[in-house]
């Protein structure tokens, strides 16, 4: 009889964070290494990767679909179901299949961690499915994170690089630089924005590996008319479903991985893809709720959040639905989010290492307005509404079960 997945991921045991490949390495090779039968494109960075990997997966998808070649995605974290995380040809993994190669997995070596168990798990699933292409996500860093046991890599793109998990990853931007870079490949190409704060380092570290490295061009910017959003590349406009203006370099890093990939991605596909493109929470908004749901949860994708209010709703009276997890600066997020006339709740949800009301310092508790159900508040339509902090808060709060 076999353990249901969740059970198996969030157990004591298995929910918590362990770099390194060596056990991932011993599980994958159990099972045959199957992550050898496929070809990936790595991403790693601290904002913009789940961004980047929906736009590779859906132009992929869009170009093999009448092809018979499938295509795999392969992210975290998830916001309903740990099924999200594993797609084939854009269908996620059944609960069933979860089951059974999360089983399977922990069953090659018993000390996987929760995020080693599903990167073992997907490249079963992967090979079993017959996948030719996999748009893969690091988990956390990216030298010693467990995706980094390939060894077919097209293309390392490297996304905005900022500080987040510094406790593991390092407290300079060179030492997180360092971490991210860890997934470049002996000359495999790598593609990375040439104001990204890491590039220095990238670029010494690639070196050391004949890794060519591509900076994208200037030529793309995304647009938001209050409802719609689009993108400009070479002055040309493609109707895009992301919205926010941060869009323009990830989309960036996307057209010039394109270019170094073994097949050739047409007008129309492009156009196709960049319309139907989905990336939950992150600035979706709703307008006949008045309602934007991003799923920043740092410094820097806090700021990129503020910014996007004050260029398209300056004039918004805004109401602020907050929370977070207590190992990121939240002080500081807090300190860029608001303004002195913004009205802010703050949302105590049910989920591991989740930021307490009773932890905030006075100045704060004096301002929010503690809730544990923020539907009510969510459901009104006089102001604009901004929830944000934490992809688990809104996976739990908009959960469609």
């Amino acid at each position: 009889m076999t353990l249901n997945a969740g059970k198996i991921l969030t157990s004591a045991e298995k929910f918590h964070i362990n770099l390194g490949l060596s056990r991932t390495l011993d599980a994958l090779n159990k099972l045959g290494n199957p992550q050898n039968f496929m070809h990936f494109i790595h991403v790693a960075g601290t904002n913009g990767k789940g961004s980047v990997c929906a736009m590779l997966n859906e132009i992929l998808y869009t170009h093999f679909k009448s092809k018979n070649v499938n295509i795999g995605l392969f992210t975290s974290p998830h916001l309903f179901s740990y099924t999200e995380r594993i797609k084939v040809n854009n269908k996620n993994i059944s609960s069933d299949e979860l089951d059974k190669y999360v089983n399977m997995a922990a069953a090659a070596n018993s000390e996987l961690t929760e995020f080693e168990i599903l990167t073992v798990a997907a490249f079963k699933y992967f090979k079993d499915k017959n996948v030719k292409y996999v748009t893969l996500e690091t988990g956390l860093g990216g030298r010693y994170d467990s995706t980094n046991i390939i060894t077919k890599t097209l293309c390392s793109v490297i996304t905005t690089i900022d500080f987040d998990h510094t406790a593991r990853l390092g407290t300079t931007i060179n030492e997180i630089a360092y971490q991210k870079a860890g997934i470049i490949k002996k000359s495999c190409p790598v593609i990375i924005s040439k104001d990204n704060l890491g590039l220095d380092t990238v670029k010494q570290y690639a070196k050391t590996l004949d890794a060519p490295l591509f900076l994208p061009k200037d030529n793309i910017r995304v647009e938001f008319d209050g409802k719609n959003g689009f993108a400009f590349i070479n002055d040309k406009k493609y109707n895009f479903s992301l919205i926010g203006d941060y869009q323009a370099k990830n989309l960036s890093l996307v057209i010039e991985t394109l270019k170094h990939l073994p097949f050739e991605i047409n007008e129309d596909e492009l156009k196709i893809a960049l319309k139907n493109v989905l990336w939950r929470f992150r600035l979706e908004y709703h307008a006949d709720k008045k309602l934007l749901i991003d799923g920043a949860h740092n410094q820097s994708g806090i700021k990129v959040l503020r910014e996007f209010l004050d260029k398209y709703f300056p004039n918004e009276k805004k109401t602020f639905i907050f929370g977070c997890l207590n190992n990121k600066n939240w002080q500081e997020m807090l300190k860029i989010l608001l303004n002195k006339d913004d009205e802010f709740y703050f949302f105590e949800f049910n989920y591991p290492n989740a930021l307490k009301y009773n932890e905030l310092p006075k100045d704060l508790k004096s301002r929010a307005h503690l809730t544990f159900n923020p539907a009510a508040i969510i459901n009104e339509t006089k102001n604009l509404k901004i929830v944000c902090g934490s992809l688990y808060m809104e996976g739990i709060l908009f959960n469609p079960r």
